[in-house]
């Protein structure tokens, strides 16, 4: 039994979010369907896409992601129980966060999905060419025409994101609930400043990129050349830190008889104030791991080896 985390009122999210950016992609609808069909039966119910995925894709413009996902869930009865999150920003068409194309962005976006509202908008870049305030206001509007249910901040500044929340507070804006940074064990870094603002304001924590581009699946360090389109960013990691990390998340993964996948996610799991990671499977066969993250319990000691380990 997967145990939930309540990240907004009403809004509560397994402990690990299925990345879908690789979904028309490296992995075509059939494909796609599978792994949501895998990762539900598991006790996920947490889908994090874009309206942008996966427009650098040959013959892709983006929002293929979000089709694939609207096709998924036609005709399905627990839409109620899936967090769906979607971002705004980084479209071709949809460019930026002035207020006029935050709101042609979302009507695009719930008519690829297909439903009356995203769980969870984000805004995906900052744009520092629109006042800020204006942003704000037209995702706060969002919320009030029930085109949204929530807001969060992604690749944002920790100092933009206070900017944010002090903008939010002074208007009567709706404020952000969650906020999507990189973070993983060989990238920390925001444990120096987005972390520790999460934590004061209540905002919950939910990382991509949380395998480093896969790195930390442990099949890149042993020199055999991996078909992957990450390959060539999930190598940047091979030095004495990158190694010195991904042994002791293998040691940790077979004290628990498990892939270092599963291990490298949980650790993230239990990071104060990370509400999910999220990680995508362009396979079932991928998918396993994954899934397998939500069920273990790492000890004070697996934590203590894991931290000592990755910190610079």
């Amino acid at each position: 039994m997967v145990a939930n985390r309540t990240i907004a009122p009403g809004i509560a999210v397994s402990p690990l979010a299925l990345g879908t950016n690789v979904f028309g992609w490296t992995a075509d609808t059939e494909t796609s369907h599978a792994v949501l069909d895998g990762y539900v039966a598991a006790g996920g119910n947490f889908l994090d896409t874009a309206d942008s995925y996966s427009f650098w894709a040959e013959g892709n413009t983006g929002g293929e992601s979000e089709t694939i996902i609207g096709k998924w869930l036609a005709g399905r009865s627990d839409r109620d129980e899936l967090v769906i999150a979607t971002k705004v920003s980084h479209h071709p068409q949809f460019l930026g966060m002035a207020p006029g194309t935050i709101r042609a962005a979302i009507d695009a976006s719930l008519t690829r999905l297909d439903i009356d509202a995203v769980d969870i908008y984000y805004a995906h870049f900052d744009d520092p060419s629109t006042p800020l305030i204006e942003s704000i206001a037209a995702l706060s509007e969002l919320v009030d025409q029930g085109k949204i249910r929530s807001i969060g901040i992604s690749n944002y500044t920790a100092e933009r994101i206070k900017e944010w929340l002090d903008i939010s507070a002074r208007e009567g804006f709706h404020p952000p609930v969650v906020i999507e940074p990189q973070y993983n064990l060989v990238e920390r870094g925001i444990e120096a400043d987005v972390l520790p603002l999460a934590r004061t304001h209540g905002l919950a924590v939910v990382p991509y990129y949380s395998l480093a581009h896969g790195f930390l699946t442990g099949k890149y360090d042993n020199g055999e050349e991996i078909e992957s389109p990450r390959a060539p960013d999930a190598a940047k990691y091979l030095n004495a830190h990158g190694r010195k990390v991904i042994d002791a998340v293998k040691s940790v993964a077979d004290e628990h008889s498990t892939q270092p996948a599963s291990i490298a996610l949980a650790w993230l799991a239990a990071q104060n104030g990370v509400a999910a990671p999220i990680a995508s499977a362009r396979t079932t066969d991928q998918l396993s791991p994954l899934v397998e993250s939500m069920q273990i319990q790492l000890t004070t000691k697996d934590l203590q080896l894991l931290g000592e380990a990755s910190q610079l």
